[in-house]
């Protein structure tokens, strides 16, 4: 496509101009000289032939080469940069106005953008992108304005650039972590560490007595060898598997501030098992209420944070209620060793006999925690002031809806199931706490 540039519209926008004066100016009776129209037809007349001419030259003229830099990896809702390599082999400077076609789900700033090519250089731009949503996603096009020799056209040309790249949950700054200590980097994601009730049951090594150590650690026989109090010094037990259970229907799409329930639910899942993948233990993973279920048996090592990652970083939710009862037999019938299982979801008042028929039985061969997400709107609206009608209307189906959820909760304890009721920002720290607390009582 070949659009008109500003000089070709102010050259017929003057002559248009000349053409009405001399026209209102013949119309009063008034004579002007032969040659001056004579030069306006000859103006107008070399207008259109250069035209004709610079448009033909602009359709022949070779595309400029582009080449786009993505990352082969983008954390979701975090700015990151993308640039542009832009060359050409004409022998003249070009300005040339480019805009990269980004695919939908990604937001973008700085495009359009004007850029100066100069002969046998390469010239570079960039702008910023922010994934909206996880996934896997495709560039195809990059359009650019061509201007023609003479200045007069610009041509549209849309240049085909193919590149891809993944949008998985925002994790880096856990990698990050790993350049800290471990104790520093858990008090900094607000997770609380609490004082060893017990010892653990795995032997790590025997070291000389220090101040503190309890007298049932002493080993007496090493202590009677070497003359000195010597004590046993006891790790906790790392062979312990953790399977979350994530809910992935209808009531996981509910939105808090730009992420929605599910994407703070993986967020906090990857998360704790980035700290049990530290911890020695093996971390799995099986949904439920999706389109396409998916399921991972608990494996240890670090590698198996990015098998973790690849396996959720294109889930999304779907609008299929969660069924419970489903979940917890396919769960049983794939995985036979006691595990953690983490129940990740959200908890409705009207949620009962069937949930606790089915966590139930999954508490017969598995230690069982669910992890409840709750809206950060029902604090809000339980702690705004109320001083209209209608504020008082939300304020008790607030507190009516809070109230049915907490005795759902409270029948939950009564059957010794644990229930992790948090805001979906907390989610994470609060499920660390939890597992380092029983990871520490020797209780998992």
């Amino acid at each position: 496509m070949i659009k008109p540039s500003r000089l070709l519209l102010a050259w017929a926008g003057a002559l248009l101009l000349a053409n009405l004066i001399m026209g209102s100016v013949d119309a009063l009776g008034l004579l002007l000289p032969p040659v001056v129209q004579s030069v306006a037809w000859g103006m107008l007349l070399a207008l259109v032939l250069l035209s004709a001419l610079d448009a033909t030259l602009v359709r022949r003229q070779p595309s400029p080469q582009v080449r786009r830099q993505v990352p082969g990896s983008l954390p979701l809702g975090r700015w990151s940069e993308v640039r542009v390599d832009i060359s050409h082999t004409f022998g003249r400077p070009l300005s040339l106005q480019v805009f990269d076609h980004v695919p939908d789900g990604l937001s973008f700033e700085n495009q359009p953008q004007t850029i100066d090519l100069h002969p046998g250089h390469d010239s570079q731009l960039g702008y910023r992108l922010r994934p909206l949503r996880r996934g896997h996603f495709q560039w195809q096009h990059l359009e650019c304005l061509l201007p023609s020799p003479l200045g007069l056209w610009q041509q549209r040309r849309l240049l085909a650039l193919d590149d891809t790249t993944r949008v998985y949950p925002d994790f880096a700054r856990l990698y990050g972590a790993r350049l800290l200590a471990v104790d520093n980097w858990l008090s900094q994601m607000g997770v609380r560490q609490r004082q060893r009730r017990g010892q653990g049951l795995e032997f790590n090594q025997l070291r000389e007595f220090r101040e503190g150590d309890s007298l049932r650690q002493i080993d007496w026989k090493a202590t009677a060898r070497q003359r000195m109090p010597i004590t046993r010094e006891y790790q906790d037990d790392r062979d312990q598997q953790i399977v979350f259970l994530i809910d992935c229907g209808r009531r996981m799409r509910s939105q808090d501030g730009e992420l929605a329930h599910f994407d703070h639910a993986l967020n906090a899942c990857l998360l704790l098992s980035y700290v049990a993948l530290r911890q020695g233990d093996a971390v799995g993973l099986a949904t439920f209420a999706s389109e396409q279920e998916r399921y991972l048996a608990p494996v240890k090592g670090a590698a198996q944070l990015n098998v973790l990652l690849n396996a959720v970083y294109d889930l999304e939710s779907s609008q299929h209620p969660a069924d419970y009862a489903a979940a917890a037999e396919r769960l049983l019938a794939r995985h036979k060793r006691r595990a953690l299982v983490v129940l990740v979801t959200n908890l409705r008042d009207e949620d009962d006999d069937q949930l606790l028929a089915a966590v139930k039985r999954l508490g017969r061969h598995h230690r069982v925690l669910i992890a409840s997400l709750r809206e950060t709107v029902l604090d809000e609206l339980r702690q705004a002031p109320v001083q209209t009608w209608q504020q008082a209307l939300n304020y008790c189906g607030t507190i009516d809806y809070l109230n049915a959820r907490a005795e759902l909760h409270e029948r939950l304890t009564a059957h010794g199931i644990p229930v992790l009721d948090a805001r979906p920002q907390e989610l994470g720290s609060q499920l660390v706490t939890r597992y380092l607390s029983w990871k520490k009582a020797g209780t998992l």
